[in-house]
């Protein structure tokens, strides 16, 4: 049972804007964004984040797996499961979705962003110069390395709400799995 009220009526005009949003675009509304509506504000920076890293640089497909990853990393059952799903849409295979949870895959670039996301959340944003430096010679420049932290940032953000709040998963289960190194 959620720790926090899961909003769905008798909402302000600015909640309610955002959740008629995320019901277009999901053809639901998860409960997660249910739990978040709770604060306006909150619930704006997390959507706009979404809309933003959705557009931008890297790609739906790396973002559900560099989501998978850090959910998984972060025992979040709700993330894991909501971007699992995310990311079979944008195209991902199974196969590469259950790499993806333990920081896995078979393309180098995704690989060497997926070991950089988690090695970032692992030491709370303390990563060396030759940790950038690897992604940069797997073909990653400056606006996606700085996009790969903020995709990093958002997930944390989902994941701590979600775990700490005890949201409701509603979405298809994955089983958490031990993150590799």
């Amino acid at each position: 049972m959620s720790r926090v009220q899961l909003l769905n009526t008798d909402l302000t005009p600015d909640r309610q804007q955002v959740l008629e949003e995320v019901q277009a675009a999901f053809g639901a509304t998860p409960n997660m964004f249910r739990a978040v509506a709770n604060s306006p504000a909150a619930l704006r920076s997390m959507w706009g984040s979404f809309g933003a890293l959705g557009s931008g640089s890297l790609g739906a497909k790396l973002g559900e797996q560099l989501a998978v990853a850090i959910a998984n990393l972060n025992d979040c059952e709700y993330c894991l499961a909501a971007h699992t799903a995310l990311g079979r849409k944008a195209g991902a295979t199974k196969d590469e979705m259950d790499a993806a949870q333990v920081g896995e895959a078979n393309d180098p670039r995704t690989a060497a962003a997926l070991r950089f996301a988690l090695k970032l959340v692992r030491g709370r944003g303390q990563v060396s110069d030759a940790e950038v430096d690897h992604l940069r010679a797997a073909g990653f420049n400056d606006e996606s390395i700085v996009e790969i932290i903020a995709h990093v940032a958002l997930n944390l953000f989902t994941n701590y709400v979600n775990v700490a709040l005890q949201v409701p998963v509603d979405f298809p289960g994955v089983k958490l799995r031990p993150a590799g190194q």
